[in-house]
Protein backbone atom coordinates (compact mmCIF):
# COMPACT_ATOMS: atom_id res chain seq x y z
CA UNK A 1 0.00 0.00 0.00
CA UNK A 2 1.27 3.50 -1.19
CA UNK A 3 -1.35 6.13 0.00
CA UNK A 4 -4.21 6.82 2.46
CA UNK A 5 -7.30 8.29 1.52
CA UNK A 6 -8.80 10.17 4.34
CA UNK A 7 -12.25 12.38 4.15
CA UNK A 8 -12.38 15.58 6.31
CA UNK A 9 -14.67 16.09 8.13
CA UNK A 10 -15.83 13.48 10.92
CA UNK A 11 -12.09 12.22 10.29
CA UNK A 12 -9.32 14.61 10.16
CA UNK A 13 -11.32 17.32 12.54
CA UNK A 14 -14.89 17.30 14.35
CA UNK A 15 -16.43 19.83 11.85
CA UNK A 16 -19.68 17.55 11.09
CA UNK A 17 -21.28 19.43 14.57
CA UNK A 18 -20.57 22.80 14.21
CA UNK A 19 -20.91 22.67 10.59
CA UNK A 20 -24.19 21.40 10.69
CA UNK A 21 -25.24 24.48 13.67
CA UNK A 22 -24.21 26.99 11.38
CA UNK A 23 -25.93 25.48 7.98
CA UNK A 24 -29.01 25.15 10.23
CA UNK A 25 -30.10 29.07 9.09
CA UNK A 26 -29.15 28.76 5.87
CA UNK A 27 -31.21 25.28 5.43
CA UNK A 28 -33.85 26.71 7.13
CA UNK A 29 -34.50 29.75 5.07
CA UNK A 30 -34.37 27.35 2.21
CA UNK A 31 -37.12 24.65 3.46
CA UNK A 32 -39.35 27.84 4.35
CA UNK A 33 -39.27 28.78 0.52
CA UNK A 34 -40.03 25.06 0.00
CA UNK A 35 -43.18 24.95 2.04
CA UNK A 36 -41.68 23.55 5.33
CA UNK A 37 -44.33 24.21 8.20
CA UNK A 38 -41.38 23.71 10.98
CA UNK A 39 -37.76 24.57 11.20
CA UNK A 40 -35.53 21.66 12.15
CA UNK A 41 -32.95 21.55 14.49
CA UNK A 42 -29.17 21.04 13.64
CA UNK A 43 -29.33 17.54 15.17
CA UNK A 44 -31.94 17.20 12.62
CA UNK A 45 -30.45 17.98 9.61
CA UNK A 46 -27.57 16.14 10.69
CA UNK A 47 -29.68 12.96 10.92
CA UNK A 48 -31.26 13.44 7.44
CA UNK A 49 -28.38 14.58 5.69
CA UNK A 50 -24.80 13.06 7.25
CA UNK A 51 -21.90 12.92 4.90
CA UNK A 52 -23.51 14.90 2.04
CA UNK A 53 -22.23 18.11 0.96
CA UNK A 54 -25.12 20.70 1.30
CA UNK A 55 -25.86 20.58 -2.50
CA UNK A 56 -26.79 17.12 -2.30
CA UNK A 57 -28.65 17.24 0.28
CA UNK A 58 -30.54 20.43 -0.94
CA UNK A 59 -31.83 18.58 -3.65
CA UNK A 60 -32.80 15.89 -2.07
CA UNK A 61 -34.85 18.09 0.42
CA UNK A 62 -36.51 20.07 -2.42
CA UNK A 63 -37.37 16.54 -3.97
CA UNK A 64 -39.29 15.35 -0.77
CA UNK A 65 -41.34 19.09 -1.28
CA UNK A 66 -41.50 18.16 -5.38
CA UNK A 67 -39.37 20.38 -6.60
CA UNK A 68 -36.57 19.90 -9.02
CA UNK A 69 -33.71 22.70 -8.01
CA UNK A 70 -30.65 23.13 -10.20
CA UNK A 71 -28.82 25.51 -12.27
CA UNK A 72 -28.40 28.91 -11.04
CA UNK A 73 -31.16 28.67 -8.31
CA UNK A 74 -29.22 25.91 -6.28
CA UNK A 75 -25.40 27.73 -7.05
CA UNK A 76 -26.56 30.36 -5.14
CA UNK A 77 -27.86 29.03 -2.06
CA UNK A 78 -24.62 25.73 -2.30
CA UNK A 79 -22.09 29.62 -2.25
CA UNK A 80 -24.71 30.80 0.79
CA UNK A 81 -24.22 27.70 2.79
CA UNK A 82 -20.25 27.42 2.25
CA UNK A 83 -19.15 31.00 2.79
CA UNK A 84 -21.43 31.13 6.78
CA UNK A 85 -20.43 26.98 7.40
CA UNK A 86 -16.14 27.86 6.46
CA UNK A 87 -16.99 31.22 8.52
CA UNK A 88 -17.99 29.58 11.34
CA UNK A 89 -15.57 26.56 11.30
CA UNK A 90 -12.62 28.79 11.04
CA UNK A 91 -13.35 30.35 14.69
CA UNK A 92 -14.22 26.73 16.50
CA UNK A 93 -11.38 24.42 15.43
CA UNK A 94 -8.04 23.96 16.74
CA UNK A 95 -4.93 21.84 15.81
CA UNK A 96 -5.49 18.76 17.53
CA UNK A 97 -1.98 16.05 18.46
CA UNK A 98 -4.01 13.23 18.35
CA UNK A 99 -4.71 13.77 14.52
CA UNK A 100 -1.31 15.40 13.98
CA UNK A 101 1.41 13.46 15.75
CA UNK A 102 -0.03 9.97 13.75
CA UNK A 103 -0.78 11.61 10.52
CA UNK A 104 2.69 12.93 10.66
CA UNK A 105 3.84 8.73 11.10
CA UNK A 106 1.47 8.06 8.08
CA UNK A 107 3.41 10.73 6.11
CA UNK A 108 6.81 9.26 6.35
CA UNK A 109 5.35 5.76 5.12
CA UNK A 110 2.34 6.75 2.59
CA UNK A 111 1.27 9.48 0.44
CA UNK A 112 -1.78 11.40 1.98
CA UNK A 113 -4.33 12.83 -0.11
CA UNK A 114 -7.72 14.60 1.20
CA UNK A 115 -11.51 13.19 -0.25
CA UNK A 116 -13.82 15.16 0.59
CA UNK A 117 -17.90 16.26 -0.11
CA UNK A 118 -17.20 19.74 1.19
CA UNK A 119 -16.14 22.65 -1.63
CA UNK A 120 -12.70 22.86 -1.88
CA UNK A 121 -12.55 26.60 -0.39
CA UNK A 122 -13.85 25.05 3.13
CA UNK A 123 -11.38 22.12 3.07
CA UNK A 124 -9.04 24.62 2.75
CA UNK A 125 -9.63 26.20 5.73
CA UNK A 126 -10.36 23.44 8.07
CA UNK A 127 -6.75 22.43 7.33
CA UNK A 128 -5.13 25.21 7.80
CA UNK A 129 -6.83 26.41 11.21
CA UNK A 130 -6.37 22.99 12.27
CA UNK A 131 -2.39 22.90 11.54
CA UNK A 132 -2.62 20.07 8.46
CA UNK A 133 -2.39 21.97 5.49
CA UNK A 134 1.19 20.82 4.82
CA UNK A 135 0.25 17.07 5.04
CA UNK A 136 -1.68 17.57 2.67
CA UNK A 137 -1.11 19.10 -0.59
CA UNK A 138 -3.20 21.13 -2.61
CA UNK A 139 -2.87 18.90 -5.48
CA UNK A 140 -3.71 15.77 -3.69
CA UNK A 141 -7.27 17.24 -2.10
CA UNK A 142 -9.74 16.22 -4.08
CA UNK A 143 -13.89 17.89 -3.48
CA UNK A 144 -16.68 16.47 -5.25
CA UNK A 145 -18.15 19.34 -5.09
CA UNK A 146 -15.09 21.24 -6.99
CA UNK A 147 -12.99 18.56 -8.51
CA UNK A 148 -15.16 17.00 -10.56
CA UNK A 149 -16.33 17.81 -13.99
CA UNK A 150 -20.24 17.78 -12.66
CA UNK A 151 -20.43 18.41 -9.05
CA UNK A 152 -21.94 15.39 -6.81
CA UNK A 153 -21.33 14.17 -3.42
CA UNK A 154 -20.94 11.03 -1.38
CA UNK A 155 -22.21 8.51 -1.36
CA UNK A 156 -21.61 8.43 -5.31
CA UNK A 157 -18.34 6.85 -5.91
CA UNK A 158 -17.31 9.45 -8.37
CA UNK A 159 -14.89 11.59 -6.45
CA UNK A 160 -13.19 8.27 -5.12
CA UNK A 161 -12.73 7.04 -8.47
CA UNK A 162 -11.00 10.31 -9.39
CA UNK A 163 -8.79 10.39 -6.84
CA UNK A 164 -7.52 7.26 -7.46
CA UNK A 165 -7.08 7.97 -11.29
CA UNK A 166 -5.79 11.28 -10.70
CA UNK A 167 -3.29 9.77 -7.74
CA UNK A 168 -1.91 6.45 -10.40
CA UNK A 169 -3.19 4.45 -7.84
CA UNK A 170 -5.57 1.09 -7.59
CA UNK A 171 -7.46 -0.28 -4.93
CA UNK A 172 -4.51 -2.45 -4.19
CA UNK A 173 -2.64 0.73 -3.40
CA UNK A 174 -4.47 2.75 -1.27
CA UNK A 175 -6.85 2.66 1.64
CA UNK A 176 -9.43 4.91 2.46
CA UNK A 177 -10.55 5.98 6.21
CA UNK A 178 -14.25 7.53 6.58
CA UNK A 179 -16.49 8.36 9.65
CA UNK A 180 -19.78 8.44 7.59
CA UNK A 181 -22.27 5.89 6.10
CA UNK A 182 -22.54 7.66 3.22
CA UNK A 183 -18.49 8.35 2.87
CA UNK A 184 -17.67 4.72 3.84
CA UNK A 185 -20.49 3.76 0.85
CA UNK A 186 -18.90 6.10 -1.60
CA UNK A 187 -15.12 4.25 -0.70
CA UNK A 188 -16.45 0.77 -0.93
CA UNK A 189 -18.38 1.28 -4.32
CA UNK A 190 -14.65 3.06 -5.27
CA UNK A 191 -13.14 -0.27 -4.91
CA UNK A 192 -11.31 1.05 -2.00
CA UNK A 193 -10.71 -0.94 1.42
CA UNK A 194 -12.16 1.58 4.10
CA UNK A 195 -10.98 1.91 7.62
CA UNK A 196 -14.21 3.32 9.67
CA UNK A 197 -13.52 5.54 12.16
CA UNK A 198 -15.57 6.87 15.44
CA UNK A 199 -13.07 9.13 16.94
CA UNK A 200 -15.24 12.65 16.73
CA UNK A 201 -18.83 10.37 17.36
CA UNK A 202 -20.27 11.58 19.83
CA UNK A 203 -20.31 9.08 22.96
CA UNK A 204 -23.70 7.87 22.47
CA UNK A 205 -23.92 6.92 19.15
CA UNK A 206 -20.59 5.24 18.61
CA UNK A 207 -21.88 1.94 18.79
CA UNK A 208 -24.42 2.19 16.46
CA UNK A 209 -21.85 4.18 14.23
CA UNK A 210 -19.32 1.50 14.52
CA UNK A 211 -22.07 -1.63 13.23
CA UNK A 212 -23.41 0.99 10.73
CA UNK A 213 -20.11 1.67 8.95
CA UNK A 214 -19.27 -2.50 9.28
CA UNK A 215 -22.84 -2.89 7.30
CA UNK A 216 -21.66 -0.14 4.93
CA UNK A 217 -18.59 -2.26 4.16
CA UNK A 218 -15.57 -1.13 6.57
CA UNK A 219 -13.62 -3.56 6.54
CA UNK A 220 -12.29 -2.82 10.41
CA UNK A 221 -13.58 0.47 12.63
CA UNK A 222 -11.06 2.40 14.96
CA UNK A 223 -11.55 4.73 17.81
CA UNK A 224 -8.54 6.96 16.94
CA UNK A 225 -5.97 7.87 14.64
CA UNK A 226 -3.47 6.18 16.60
CA UNK A 227 -5.36 3.09 15.91
CA UNK A 228 -4.89 3.70 12.80
CA UNK A 229 -1.14 3.76 12.92
CA UNK A 230 -1.11 0.47 14.64
CA UNK A 231 -3.12 -1.29 11.95
CA UNK A 232 -0.98 0.34 9.03
CA UNK A 233 2.64 0.23 10.35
Amino acid sequence: MTTLLCDADGTLFPSEEPAYAASAEVTNRFLAELGAERPFAPEELQAMTNGKNFRAAAQELARGYGRDLAGADLDAWVGQEKDVVTAHLRTVLRPDAAVRDPLRTLAGRFGLAAVTSSASSRLAACLEVTDLADLFDAARRFSAEDSLPVPTSKPDPAVYAFAGRELGVTPDEAVAVEDSINGALSAVAAGFPTIGTVQFVPGDDREARAEALREAGAAVVVSSWAEVVELLT
